[in-house]
């Protein structure tokens, strides 16, 4: 193990600091390791339970080549060669076997007919999901979404059990459109571009960030091997089989795979490793509108499935009561100013209806609009830019009275302040306090323009994965020496000092022969080695710079 542990060594250090991350990351280093070096690096890479770990994360393919030394270097596993070191050699399995081919079964009219219907069900469902996470962030837990949230998303029929309300974040988080941070799951800002699409780029968007995030051992090229295979794909990992089965119920629940277990059409050119093309897909998939009924009742009917870019835009302006393949709208002041405060006008709102509606703009409809918008801005929020404090005023001054007592306001700390009110709490913060107990407020900015803030946080930037390893790898790369031989040497003495064991050195002498000591390792410093001379049963001191080699007998 000894020299298979320089060669890794020297190994390591020749990579990319990517690749080594990459390494790291896949055998679950923590980045707090106390290595120094690489020769610690790759005698930690080749403990026993280390190996394990690294081959209950194979593949069944890679273990089998891997198993024949046939197959490409796995980077801490084989030489540069693809021959497993003699630790992992000892650790593989006496028997193992590749994936057979196979192919999935075309589904059933009927299973196919199914598939769509959870697709489409799955895909709305999940806008639907975002759009409410654009508004309020949904509650994390480390295993994933908060019990709360799992609920009310079954009760706003979301998802039909607390299963699948799990499945639909864990599909938007491998996609893309969800990234969790600390106690929240944030939308991303391709889940916030994903919302406005039509129904058949949402769900090639989807599947193919699905197609992306597979485990390697489920993989084939770009595309995926037959589910009916994944339960195996992992034969040393006793975790995998529910993995596999979370996989396949995100395959059914986007419709990849039907539930008499064959392939619907448009699931096929994804597996092959293809574009995805929904068009067989859509053509079993309800018709979706452009138009609404727009009723005396302030209500908006919907006859089919609203376009998303439309839909999204309605709800901006409007509270949906209930979703089907036939959705009602209500409008009412409080969702009339919201549209306003996040930069809707008037008359672009009455635009909007007049040409979404199929029966015209009814007069009560116009008359709260213009209602909403005369009020609008009524209250201001602004920056008192000497103190720094948040300042509200108003024309209407018994309404500014009626803030400053309003009890629902008590924590933003107003204090009146002439025909003012004053707060040391940020200028947003007000705004939003103001508009949840439903004044009509806008914010100001310093040239005092209107100001359009919008409540939606978006999750930041993904952090690579690895970039926690660039400290552990820099301290690595400082330890590399020009002397690899003398950097190696010095470790084998070290280790055996450390054990007390018994080495033969083979010194150079100043004649330029070699001579030979067998001496039990006592200490190490200045450059120089000690050791018991048993033989001749005296203490030696061998200067490092004349060991030529060093072996244990």
């Amino acid at each position: 193990m000894v020299a298979e542990a320089r060669t890794l060594a020297e190994r390591l250090a020749a990579r990319g600091d990517g690749e080594i991350a990459a390494l790291l990351a896949a055998r679950r280093v923590s980045s707090h390791v106390a290595w120094r070096s690489w020769f610690d690096a790759a005698e930690a890479l080749l403990e026993p339970t280390s190996i394990a770990a690294a081959l209950r994360a194979l593949p069944r393919d890679d273990l089998h080549t891997l198993s024949g030394g046939t197959g490409p270097e796995h980077l801490g596993l084989t030489d540069a060669d693809g021959r497993p070191f003699a630790a992992v050699a000892a650790a593989l399995p006496a028997e193992t076997s590749p994936t057979p081919p196979s192919e999935p079964a075309a589904a059933s009219d009927d299973a196919a007919a199914h598939a769509a219907e959870r697709a489409f069900t799955a895909t709305t469902a999940l806008a639907d999901l975002l759009i409410d996470a654009l508004r309020v962030p949904l509650g994390r837990v480390a295993s994933g979404l908060a019990a709360t949230e799992r609920k009310r998303l079954v009760q706003e029929e979301l998802a039909r059990d607390v299963d699948e309300a799990d499945a639909l974040v864990r599909a938007a988080e491998l996609a893309g459109l969800l990234r969790g941070e600390d106690r929240r799951w944030l939308v991303t800002s391709a889940g916030a571009e994903w919302i406005t699409r039509p129904t058949g780029e949402r769900w090639a968007s989807l599947a193919a960030g699905l197609r992306e995030a597979l485990p390697a051992g489920l993989r084939r090229g770009r595309g995926w091997a037959d589910p009916a295979l994944w339960a195996d794909a992992y034969p040393l990992d006793p975790e995998w089989p529910a993995q596999a089965a979370r996989w396949t119920q995100l395959w059914h629940l986007v419709g990849l795979r039907a539930e008499d277990g064959g392939e619907p059409a448009w699931a096929a050119p994804l597996r092959r490793g293809d574009e995805p093309d929904p068009s067989a897909l859509l053509a079993l998939l309800p018709h979706e509108v452009d138009r609404v009924f727009l009723q005396n009742d302030l209500t908006a009917i919907s006859p089919g499935p609203l376009a998303p870019a439309l839909d999204v835009r309605l709800r901006g302006m409007a509270v949906r009561e209930s979703h089907a393949q036939a959705s009602t709208y209500r409008f009412t002041e409080a969702s009339i100013g919201q549209a306003l405060s996040a930069g809707e006008t008037a008359e672009g709102i009455r635009e909007f209806l007049s040409a979404l509606s199929l029966t015209g703009l009814p007069q009560p409809l116009a008359y709260l609009i213009e209602r909403t918008a005369e009020r609008h801005g009524l209250v201001r929020v602004s920056l008192d830019p000497a103190t720094g404090h948040t300042i509200v005023s108003s024309r209407d001054h018994q309404l500014l009275d009626t803030i400053a007592v309003d009890q629902a306001l008590r924590a933003i700390g107003l204090v009146p302040d002439g025909r003012l009110l004053r707060t040391r709490a940020e200028r947003s913060a007000v705004y939003w306090a103001l508009a949840d107990a439903r004044y009509p407020v806008v914010v100001i900015d310093d040239e005092g323009e209107t100001v359009a803030l919008r409540r939606e946080r978006l999750a930041g930037d993904e952090r690579p994965e690895t970039d926690r390893y660039a400290p552990l790898i820099a301290r690595l790369r400082e330890s590399e020496s020009g002397d690899a031989d003398a950097a190696w040497l010095e470790r084998e003495l070290d280790a055996a000092v450390r054990e007390k064991a018994t080495l033969i050195v083979a010194v150079s002498l100043p004649d330029g022969s070699t001579r030979e000591f067998t001496l039990e390792a006592t200490g190490l410093g200045g450059g120089r080695l000690r050791g018991l001379d048993r033989g001749a049963d005296v203490e030696r001191t061998l200067p490092i710079r004349s060991i030529a080699s060093v072996r244990r007998p």
